[in-house]
């Protein structure tokens, strides 16, 4: 077994755990033998944070905790348990107390917000034919095709849930901006990196999908905060 630190991967909005999948496979490659990728329901910041703790206490030993997009608000949320380490931000919401991941969108809109639609049974989707365009421009088109297929939709109502203590005031943390990222405003990805004094930024040139589309950037960047940590 690797001395290396388990690593546990938290989706955001219109995906699951296979968003992951490239950079499951980098980690592995690293030496990363304890991986984990939370499957949250996306139905509100309390159920999902809670499933993520719940992980989180399976787990023996320090833990580097990793969210993309709404991902970055759980594990603001639930990233005070104290198994973990590190926290890695990717294209993701950084919440202070009592800010919402919808909160800081209206601060800066971003290109695809009127891709959003909501259906009759209060669950928010990206449309399936903008979904490439607005998500996932840098990957194939067959790949976008995809993604908007198995997207998971968010019920609408967890746009609007606050975060309480967030747990990068408390805890190292890293971040990733995505420079052309059309679903969180590039300069809000900006403004939560630099509030949180991350320990390190870093700017891909990547959509809102960096982690499919730069799995091996991002993944060295969770071996940054893995390594930075150690004990």
């Amino acid at each position: 077994m690797s001395n290396k630190p388990a690593v546990v991967l938290v989706h955001g909005f219109w995906g699951g755990a296979a968003h992951w999948a490239k950079v499951i496979v980098e980690l592995k490659r690293l030496g990363y033998d304890n991986l984990h990728a939370v499957e949250m329901p996306l139905t509100s910041l309390g159920d999902d944070a809670d499933r993520t703790r719940k992980m989180l206490a399976q787990i023996d030993g320090p833990v580097v905790l990793v969210g993309h997009s709404y991902g970055g608000a759980v594990i603001s949320e639930a990233g005070n348990q104290p198994n973990v380490r590190a926290l890695v931000f990717i294209a993701a919401f950084a919440p202070d107390a009592g800010e919402s991941p919808g909160g800081i969108t209206q601060q800066n809109l971003p290109e695809a917000a009127a891709n959003l639609a909501p259906d009759s049974d209060g669950y928010l989707w990206l449309k399936p034919d903008k979904f490439h365009e607005s998500f996932c421009q840098d990957l194939t088109a067959d790949e976008g095709l995809v993604m908007a297929v198995t997207q998971k939709a968010p019920l609408a109502t967890t746009f609007g849930d606050s975060v309480t203590d967030p747990a990068w005031r408390h805890k190292p943390s890293w971040y990733q901006v995505s420079n052309h990222d059309r679903m969180i405003n590039p300069e809000n990805q900006k403004k939560m990196s630099a509030r949180m004094q991350a320990r390190k930024i870093i700017h891909l040139d990547a959509s809102h999908a960096s982690l499919a589309s730069q799995p091996r950037e991002v993944a060295s960047l969770i071996n940054d905060a893995a390594a930075a940590t150690a004990s």
